[in-house]
């Protein structure tokens, strides 16, 4: 009965108001095609998605390759430039000591040894001042100082390589030749074998100077490196320990450590690197002799700090090739440190993964 009603009166309203059914077709049409808008627009949109990714590809692909053709230009060029004096004296030029711009004879030795033995000792200052630095701010520093002493550390990083150097000759070097040098000769001077590297006179600048000064400058980029790694460590462990009774520096040796030492090692060889590329700074406590001695002492050179004081007077020919030649050993020094790094990270996750 109620739906012959229904039809009855739908029969009765079509009769009466015919119009307002076909008025009522119009938004129903629009509708229609709003519906067939919306179907095709995902298909423009995936085709225009495929062109942005395309072209992301593209782009990003030649940043890549941007990256790559500049470093074999430098290679290219180095080579380039260093191979007048690689041909001419040969692979002695690595352990020739003569440097004579008077009379073209030329050889590596001394620069490289300033180089790695400067780097070393800043590296042996630097690392355990790192690691108590981040060691401190992680785990000892109480809230109120870690932000102001972390900022701290962090804008000596900033600081320029040459305000490092003026520093360490007008001001570390006259206090280092007045009561550290004397120190030292009295002292590890005295011993058999060490005291070979702590003779001779005591001028304040040298080989040893160098690498202090080089140590204050790296301590800043290894202490944030270790900071930052130290501060991954999970809270739960360490809480763990803690509450099986482990003291805080077994907390940091046998979970900090253990859980860190890949970030750890890549710090150090960060820092290692920043070494050994140092221009300004070294240039200006080094001595920029060209002698090799066994004393710490002894003014020294390195290949950054010849090139720095020699490469804008070189005449074209043995000298200037000798120069490039210096600067391709350096970029192959820094190679095998970083090579060296690589391969320990990847046989440290080998061996986590292993265990």
């Amino acid at each position: 009965m109620q739906r012959r009603y229904s039809s009855a009166a739908m029969q009765t309203s079509y009769n009466t108001h015919p119009k307002a059914l076909t008025n009522m077709s119009a938004p129903i049409a629009q509708a229609a095609e709003a519906a067939v808008a919306r179907t095709s627009a995902p298909a423009h949109h995936a085709g225009a998605a495929k062109w942005q990714d395309f072209l992301f590809h593209k782009l990003t692909l030649a940043f890549a390759a941007l990256v790559l053709l500049i470093l074999v230009g430098i290679i290219g060029s180095l080579v380039v430039g260093a191979w007048p004096a690689l041909s001419h004296f040969g692979p002695g030029f690595v352990t020739r000591i003569e440097w004579d711009p008077v009379n073209e004879e030329y050889g590596a030795l001394i620069a490289i040894a300033g180089t790695v033995i400067s780097s070393l000792i800043a590296l042996l200052i630097a690392f355990p001042v790192s690691f108590g630095i981040a060691l401190f701010l992680t785990e000892i520093c109480p809230a109120w100082l870690k932000r102001p002493l972390g900022t701290a550390v962090e804008l000596l990083a900033g600081v320029p390589s040459i305000i490092y150097g003026m520093w360490g000759l007008f001001v570390f070097a006259p206090l280092f030749a007045d009561h550290v040098q004397p120190l030292l000769q009295a002292t590890l001077g005295q011993l058999p074998v060490l005291g070979l590297l702590f003779d001779g006179p005591m001028m304040g600048i040298g080989i040893l100077t160098a690498g202090l000064i080089l140590s204050v400058m790296i301590i800043p980029f290894i202490a944030s490196v270790m900071r930052d790694v130290f501060e991954t460590c999970p809270g739960v462990l360490k809480e763990s320990a803690y509450a099986l009774g482990c003291t805080r520096w077994e907390v940091v040796r046998r979970i900090v450590l253990p859980y860190t030492r890949i970030g750890v090692v890549g710090g150090v060889m960060l820092g290692l690197g920043r070494a050994l590329g140092e221009t300004m700074a070294v240039t200006f406590v080094i001595g920029n002799a060209h002698k090799l001695s066994w004393s710490l002492f002894a003014p020294g050179n390195s290949i950054a700090s010849t090139l720095a004081n020699e490469f804008a007077e070189a005449e074209a020919g043995l000298h200037m090739s000798s120069l490039f030649a210096l600067g391709l050993i350096l970029f192959v020094i820094t190679f095998i440190v970083l090579a060296i790094a690589k391969v320990m990270l990847v046989r440290m996750a080998r061996n986590e993964g292993v265990k």
